[in-house]
Formats: structure tokens, sequence, C-alpha cells
């Protein structure tokens, strides 16, 4: 290990342990705001803290065990230990140097899944349709809970465009590598010669943003209500249910018509805007951030091919990291964790081979 790094990780070391003696102190227990901005920090610190400790460990160990080596009896046992704590080192200075990596602030969020269907008429539709689905069943195997927002159905089935919110733990840490270009080829139920069809879906992955993250003012806001139409009930087609909300500086507009409530759908459409907002602020630094370099995992580009859908293949192949994985019917049974994995894990390489050089 570097001495710069060492150093660091003494800093992080010694300021865990101020961390943690002034938890302790009366004065600090009965200032509320002061003991919960200690015990964050705390918190945030003691996964490295821990992984130092047990570095340091490992290498007091190891200096033990190279000293054994020079008695004939231990030898062979010396030995042993030394190749396995060489190796237990290398392995926790590579974990902490993961650990030392800034955390994206949005991680923790909640996640606005929006899906739009692209290029290929109404197997376009159908493919928006199956993938809210599979996001629907891995929201389900990782115990999230999904919240459809707005819907707008295509008149052959399927989805022209869908958008829910998925709350739960990490979601926006699991899912933000799904934004990008879906494409699907298979042979449409309506095509009587078996030919391969190549369509394709947006998806949008967008942080939940709440008031603290992005401020609006009202008087950027243009509110419109009109009729809701299609299906819902007896409030479509009779009350001004629906709401738009155009924010004028940017000209993102979003619609709401899901609810009975006009007030509600508001609600649902000014959480669409904010995260929008936010939304378009990532993708900027994600771009620059990704400007210079080969990979464009994380790079925000929304018209970027990401993944192929392949049926007549079973397979589905990711572009970024070139993934081909088979079994095509479980994967869009929401049986993904292993390419998000596999996304997370190569844009993690992709920072610290960044942080290495700078």
């Amino acid at each position: 290990m570097d001495d710069k790094l060492r150093n660091k990780l003494q800093d992080i070391a010694e300021r865990h342990e101020e961390l943690g003696e002034m938890l302790c102190a009366p004065e600090v227990i009965e200032d509320k705001a002061r003991f919960l901005a200690a015990s964050r920090e705390h918190a945030e610190l003691s996964p490295v803290a821990e992984l130092f400790a047990r570095f340091e460990q490992a290498e007091a160990n190891l200096a033990e065990a190279r000293e054994l080596l020079a008695d004939p009896d231990m030898k062979e046992l010396a030995q042993e230990d030394v190749g396995r704590l060489e190796a237990e080192l290398v392995e926790l200075e590579a974990e902490l140097q993961r650990a030392l990596l800034p955390k994206d602030p949005n991680d923790s969020k909640n996640v606005v899944l929006e899906i739009r269907a692209g290029t290929g008429g109404e197997e376009a539709a159908l493919f928006a349709s199956d993938l809210w689905r599979m996001y629907n069943r891995h929201a389900e195997r990782m115990g999230w809970k999904v919240e459809p927002m707005s819907m707008s159905e295509a008149s052959a089935g399927g989805f022209r465009e869908v958008t829910g919110l998925i709350r739960g733990k990490d979601v926006y840490a699991n899912l933000k590598f799904e934004s990008g270009v879906h494409r699907v080829q298979r042979v449409p139920a309506t095509e009587s010669q078996g030919r391969i069809h190549t369509s394709a879906a947006t998806v949008a992955i967008m942080p939940e943003a709440e008031e603290v993250d992005v401020q609006v003012n009202e008087s950027d806001i243009r509110l419109d209500v009109m009729r809701a139409s299609g299906a819902g009930g007896q409030h479509v087609n009779t009350t001004d249910s629906k709401v738009r909300l155009t924010h004028i500086p940017s000209g993102i507009a979003v619609e709401c018509q899901q609810e009975k409530s006009q007030t509600k759908n508001r609600e649902i459409a000014m959480v669409l805007l904010r995260s929008r907002l936010l939304d378009l602020e990532i993708q900027k630094y994600q771009a620059e951030r990704a400007a210079d370099r080969k990979s464009q995992v994380g790079s925000g580009d929304r018209s970027e091919k990401v993944r192929t859908y392949n049926y007549p293949q079973d397979r589905v192949t990711d572009h970024r990291i070139n993934l081909t994985r088979h079994n095509l019917p479980a994967f869009m049974d929401g049986d993904i964790g292993d390419v998000l994995t596999a996304l997370r894990a190569h844009e993690e390489a992709e920072r610290l081979a960044d942080s290495q050089r700078d």
C-alpha cells in the first residue's frame, strides 16, 4: 500500500475513533443536531475504518509469520500463512480502494421508471409492455413496491408510454444503468410469414426528486387541466381531472390522469417534473464524465442502444459490457440481477481506474 493511501486511511480511522468518543460525551448527546450529524458521519466512516483495522491486523500477522520462517520447525506452516496473508492483504487493499470511491448521493433513492415505445409500431408497444412487466417482476423479487403513475395504452395492446414509481432499498443504485434503447428481435404474433422484426423501446431511470433536491418556482410552471381520456371509470371524459405541468425554463412537460382527483394528479405530476429536472442535471454530469472514456455505462445517453433481446436465439446481450446470457424467458420474468450486478461492477472498475490515474 502506498503512503498516500495509507495516510488517508489513517486519517479516516482517527476521525472515526474521535467521533465514537464524541457520541459518548454528554454535551453532544444533549445537542440533537450535533449528535445526529456525528452519528451520520460515524456510520459513513465505519465500513472503511473496520476494513482498515482488518488490513492492519493482517499486516501484523504477516510480519509474525515471516519471522517464523527462520524457525525450521515452523517454516512449513509459516510459509502457508505467509501466502494466505499476502493474498488477503491484496484483497483487503482492493476493498479499501473501492470503499473510498465517492458514493452516488442518489443511490438510496426511489426510482421513476419511464418506458416509451420506439420504432416498430404495434410490436414496439407490446415490447414496452413486456419491459414494464419485467421490471415489475424484478421489483417483486427485490421486495420493492411499484406504483403506476401514468399509462398510455396502444390500440392493439401494450403501451405507447408507461411511468411508475418504484419504492424500496437502493432502487436507483440497482437500476440506474437500465436507461437507454432496448431492442427486441422476434416474430410478431401478427406476422404470417414467420419473419423476424426488430423494434425498440426507450427506458428512462430517474431518481425520485424531493423538494430539497430540486427547487421549482411556481411562477415557472404552467398548469393546464383537461378531460381525462381512455379507461378509468366514471370520471373519464366528465371532469377536468387530467393535469399537464410545463416547466417553462426547460420546456419539460408532464401529464397525469391516473387519479380521479385533479389535486392528486397534480401531486403526482410534480413528482414527475422534479424527477425529470434532477435527471436532466444527472445526464449532463454523466455525459461530461464519459466524454473522454470508451465505456458508455452511466453516460446518460438515452439514444444509446444498450441491450438486445433476441427471441429466436434465446439470448439477451448487453452491448456496453459485451455480456450475453441465455434463457430469455427467465430474464423477461425479472431474473435480471446478474446483469445489473455486472453493470455496476463494470462502472465501479472504471471509476477505480479513473481514481488511480488522478
